[in-house]
């Protein structure tokens, strides 16, 4: 016979409750990122900051197929800034007060002449 504590949660520890949910009030940014002929663009390197701060605190590097994804918390407004070898820097500002997740997708534009 199995019998749980009242209020135990089946599979936590005792103290682990607040553990499952220390994601709760987390965004999602997610972003693909595309060369201008419509393919995946690996390597492509993004920070993320606060609107209201100078320092980027949050970063991720796109995979083959050029995805990435950065968690941060709900509640603020940030910006996104991505970079890739031999093409323009992007900026964008994510509202991050509403909802738990923003999709983007980024195609990139190479420097003129095809260097940086």
């Amino acid at each position: 016979m199995f019998v749980l504590a009242p209020g135990a949660v089946p599979g936590t520890a005792a103290g682990d409750e607040k553990q499952s949910d220390s994601h709760a009030h987390d965004f999602v940014i997610f972003a693909t990122v595309f060369t201008e002929q419509g393919f995946g663009l690996p390597g492509a390197k993004v920070r993320v900051r606060r609107t209201d701060e100078s320092k980027y605190r949050w970063g991720a590097i796109s995979d083959r197929r050029g995805e990435l994804g950065v968690r941060v918390k709900q509640g603020a407004e940030y910006e996104l800034t991505i970079e890739a070898h031999g093409f323009k820097p992007q900026t964008r500002k994510i509202d991050a007060r509403e909802g738990n997740r923003e999709d983007l997708t980024f195609q990139m534009e190479p420097f003129a002449g095809g260097k940086p």
